[in-house]
């Protein structure tokens, strides 16, 4: 079955690497709180540090070329996700999460092959390629940097594949982040 026949949203039931169901932790997260992440400022600091470990998790973020809000194309948001797909049936990541946002996306993978400059340049120049054609524009898509969090721990995984589906949420798109068109979880949520 693959994305597209899902429409974007919750995929069947599969495993969770540790004692602790999401749907658990969803349904008893308090909605008052916000969850955030820290972020550093400054694109020069989005290189440093960089490493490409197999078999490792990450949390992975590209922005459009000056914000331009692209994806309030349903078109070219289903072009992301199935580009993302496309990536894990070629064996090159394994997708966890993913949510496109007006001017970016979010998802949570593994690395199953290669390093993650390669997989985003990859990544990045198909889509462009894609949105660009479907609207009929040309010049740079994205932003050429991109922002990765390697995660370490099977508990963090989950607090970062929530942090990554509640992003519309936060951005007062939607009040529940199953009603926004544009996201995939691996796990039932």
């Amino acid at each position: 079955m693959t994305l597209l026949s899902r429409g974007w949203k919750a995929a069947p039931t599969g495993h969770i690497k540790s004692s602790c169901c999401l749907w658990e932790r969803l349904s008893s997260r308090d909605p008052e709180i916000p969850m955030v992440m820290e972020h550093r400022k400054g694109t020069h600091h989005l290189r440093k540090g960089r490493v490409s470990e197999i078999g490792h998790y990450y949390l992975l973020t590209a922005t459009t070329h000056d914000k331009i809000p692209v994806f309030t194309n349903p078109e070219a948001a289903r072009i992301v996700l199935s580009s993302l797909q496309w990536l894990e049936e070629q064996g090159r990541i394994c997708l966890e999460a993913a949510v496109v946002m007006p001017d970016h996306f979010h998802f949570v993978a593994e690395l199953s092959d290669g390093n993650l400059s390669v997989l985003m340049q990859s990544l990045k120049g198909y889509s462009a390629r894609k949105i660009n054609e479907l609207l009929g524009r040309k010049g740079p898509l994205w932003q050429p940097q991109f922002h990765d969090h390697a995660i370490r721990k099977d508990e963090v995984l989950e607090e970062v594949t929530l942090y990554c589906l509640h992003n519309p949420v936060r951005a007062g798109l939607v009040q529940n982040f199953r009603d926004y068109p544009y996201w995939y979880c691996r796990w039932e949520v």
